[in-house]
């Protein structure tokens, strides 16, 4: 495809504004992450406390989401959007002052981690389904992956920035940059045309409350089982393929003996990977399922070549593709989600894909640590892409039942026509093997009896070569005729000359001497069919005659 086929989102102006403004926001809300677990890693020294603070920031994913699903598809975006903003703004702020001031200490940090969490919950739904308004049909899949680069590309600037800044001057000013970007998205929101947006069809006016609308969206999705096999998928893979945070750290502290600083090259390195899939996302003009079983296979296969790479090298060289086929297979889901569902549904599918990002992160870290531990960092990458190459091959046969078994049909096409193609050309090899040179038909012929006649066989060879006025008559029982094996040749008439004939060549039908064939060679009138021989086996194409007085005529 086209470089501009990457970036044809970019075509439309609202989306052109929209990830001005998030990418901004990105930058941001990563710089926060950073000085997060800093500041608690430095109160406490304890790992186990900045995870803990994670935890509080996922936790809420897994109970508010689908109130957020139910409000997205219900409610106007725009207000609840503005107020998620202003929201995660004032929480950002006061992260701020709790460093400054060391007021409310680690509870403080705790309880605004758990908010902040609450609010994104309830908002990402609600964002994803109004930012897929700001495209059409055709151009949603590229902006789901020019979202996945910007988040990519915002994470390693965002890191590096708050690295930077939390070694200079401390977190505090992380918090208050992340509460300025917040800005930046209500500008974008005000700035968007409500005029240029591409919104699907409406919901009806007579929908459920707030609870019929949540069990509305779970009878919805137990009726797509195409969705809900990709969101197994997503989560098998998500929660054993992609917890590298885990696997990365086990394998430098462990095998790899790169320590910190190779961790921390391990996950420069992955994050390039991000950015690189993400480009290999926009660049595709269809993410299509047949992209995500490869995109899964791909990940499983090069995570278990991960789990035996003998130095830190060549583990990041590795990882680097695998990090790439995660953001293609997060892309992917997305992109089916939206475009195989009802837009009135648009919202709580969002929110069970959220769901189930949230439940393979906190199922899949914690197993991945605790068999990192016990079997060893090398054996988990092995077993765990082991695992998820065997659910992704199943889900890639489910997906091609329930989509009307394509790839069968595809591979019965694919096997069906070539099939003969090695039968063919085998048999002409061996009739140009077998056939002396300058030889009439009477040698050919022999030569594809005995090719072909099958063992056994009751008629003799001389039987199949009689001939009788130029023609060859069939042989008997037990024997394939030469004309199973040769093209038809037309009657010869009496007196005629057999290379007088299309098709036919010098001598054919007749034994010829050795002087005759010698004088042949010399004939001027020969060079063209010297030159045009061909096997009887692809057909007699030699129209021209001998000269007159010509010994072979």
């Amino acid at each position: 495809m086209a470089l501009g086929a990457t970036f044809a989102a970019l075509r439309h102006r609202n989306y052109r504004i929209w990830a001005a403004a998030g990418f901004v926001s990105v930058i941001g809300t990563w710089m926060q992450v950073l000085g997060v677990n800093w500041f608690v890693l430095a109160e406490t020294g304890s790992a186990t406390s900045m995870g803990f603070t994670v935890l509080l920031q996922a936790l809420p994913t897994l109970v508010l989401s689908v109130w957020g699903g139910a409000l997205a598809d219900r409610v106007p975006a725009k207000p609840l959007l503005i107020g998620a903003q202003a929201a995660h703004a004032l929480l950002a702020a006061g992260l701020a002052v709790v460093a400054v001031t060391g007021a409310g200490g680690l509870p403080a940090i705790y309880a605004i981690s758990l908010a902040t969490g609450a609010v994104s919950a309830i908002e990402g739904p609600v964002m994803g389904r109004w930012a897929s308004t700001l495209v059409d049909r055709d151009s949603l899949g590229n902006a789901l992956a020019l979202g996945s680069l910007t988040n990519s590309a915002g994470r390693i600037l965002g890191m590096s920035l708050g690295a930077v800044v939390v070694a200079a001057v401390g977190p505090a000013l992380l918090f208050a940059a992340n509460a300025a970007s917040f800005v930046a998205v209500v500008v974008a929101l005000f700035a968007v045309r409500e005029g240029e947006r591409h919104a699907g069809a409406t919901a009806p006016a007579d929908a459920a409350p707030a609870d019929g609308g949540i069990r509305a969206g779970f009878r919805y999705l137990l009726g797509q089982p195409v969705v809900l096999v990709a969101l197994a998928l997503s989560f098998v893979l998500g929660s054993l393929g992609r917890n590298y945070q885990v696997t990365m750290a086990a394998m430098s502290d462990g095998p790899l003996h790169g320590g910190a600083s190779g961790y921390g090259f391990l996950s420069t390195v992955f994050a390039v990977g991000t950015v690189l899939g993400a480009l290999f996302a926009a660049r595709r003009a269809e993410l299509g399922y047949a992209v995500l079983v490869g995109a899964g296979l791909l990940a499983s296969g090069l995570q278990i070549v991960a789990g035996l790479a003998p130095g830190t090298l060549s583990f990041a060289a590795v990882i680097l593709p695998v990090a790439a086929a995660a953001v293609v297979i997060d892309t992917t889901v997305g992109a089916r989600a939206q475009l195989d569902t009802d837009y009135a549904m648009r919202g709580r599918v969002l929110a069970a894909l959220a769901v189930t990002g949230s439940v393979s992160a906190a199922v899949g870290a914690p197993l991945l640590g605790w068999l990192a531990e016990h079997a060893g960092p090398r054996q988990t990458l092995v077993l765990a892409g082991a695992v998820t190459a065997v659910a992704t091959a199943a889900a890639g046969v489910a997906l091609d039942r329930l989509r009307e078994r394509r790839l069968a049909h595809r591979l019965t096409r694919v096997l069906a026509v070539p099939a003969a193609r090695p039968v063919r050309r085998a048999a002409a090899t061996a009739a140009r093997v077998v056939r002396p040179a300058g030889a009439g038909l009477a040698a050919a012929t022999a030569g594809a009896a005995r090719v072909v006649r099958p063992a056994g066989a009751g008629a003799g060879l001389v039987a199949a070569t009689a001939p009788v006025a130029g023609v060859v008559r069939p042989a008997g029982a037990g024997l394939v005729t030469a004309a199973a094996v040769a093209p038809p040749r037309p009657t010869l008439l009496a007196g005629a000359s057999p290379v007088a004939l299309p098709g036919a060549r010098p001598g054919a039908g007749r034994l010829r001497s050795g002087r005759a064939s010698r004088a042949a060679q010399d004939c001027a009138g020969c060079a063209p069919h010297r030159g045009r021989r061909r096997s009887r086996w692809a057909g007699l194409r030699s129209p021209f005659a001998h000269r007159d007085g010509c010994p072979a005529a």
